[in-house]
């Protein structure tokens, strides 16, 4: 299961949610989501952490597992989700699988763009002009539940337009003989592929069950390298989430 999420706690992502993980109302509900998840029977657990701390995240989730009553906050939707998860179907560790690459995902408004401006910026200006269905619930999100933001976030034209806003649109900036926008894109594609490639380095049979738990972008390329590959079977991800 590839399971798209935005940041609970602090993100230096240029997009956030404002959300309270602290607030007790949404920590009941991030245990009732977690219950919903829990219900794909992971055997291996994967979230957006470095590889290299793995040791001190599973130290935090074998103390999580000695005392559950209280959510851990410490690192975001990974500790809150991850860790109940995790303990509901008793799997014994947690693996990180991110990978960190700098990308300049602003490179178009910087450079004179000699490649399609237009296309460029009115996309930027309004990027669900040709999509009135996730137009709707964009402009809705806010009232939403967590439940129904998580289901927004999983919607494939949600991960589609992942994809297009963090990396396919900079294709259209460059100047008059750069590929400066294309050379960004290139950039947060590599970051993905290492991420994937990091998710393929976990000792795994065919008998075990994947749950990845990413910010919506990551999510979204890994979306489309599980789907092509002959090694995975993904499951729909909004079955789980009812």
């Amino acid at each position: 299961m590839n399971f798209a999420t935005f940041h609970f706690g602090y993100t230096p992502d240029a997009y956030k949610v404002d959300f309270d993980e602290n607030d007790k109302r949404k920590q009941e509900e991030i245990r009732q989501i977690s219950k919903m998840l829990a219900n794909f029977k992971p055997t291996i657990i994967c979230i957006e952490n470095l590889p290299k701390y793995n040791a001190e995240i599973n130290q935090a989730y074998q103390d999580f597992l000695d005392n559950p009553s209280e959510l851990n906050t410490n690192y975001g939707e990974s500790s809150m989700i991850g860790f109940e998860v995790g303990r509901l179907s008793n799997v014994k560790k947690l693996y990180g699988i991110d990978n960190h690459m700098g990308y300049n995902y602003r490179i178009g408004e910087q450079i004179d763009n000699a490649i399609d401006s237009i296309t460029y910026n009115e996309y930027l200006k309004e990027p669900f002009k040709y999509d009135p269905e996730l137009a709707e619930l964009d402009r809705d999100f806010e009232k939403l539940s967590l439940q129904e933001k998580l289901k927004y976030y999983n919607h494939p034209k949600k991960l589609d337009f992942n994809i297009n806003i963090n990396a396919d649109n900079l294709m259209y900036a460059g100047t008059e003989n750069g590929f400066e926008g294309a050379d960004e894109a290139a950039k947060f594609y590599q970051r993905n592929m290492r991420i994937y490639s990091n998710l393929n380095r976990i000792p795994m049979t065919k008998e075990d069950r994947v749950f990845i738990l990413m910010g919506a972008a990551h999510a979204a390329f890994l979306r489309e390298f599980i789907q092509r590959s002959p090694k995975f079977e993904m499951v729909n991800t909004l079955d789980y989430l009812k």
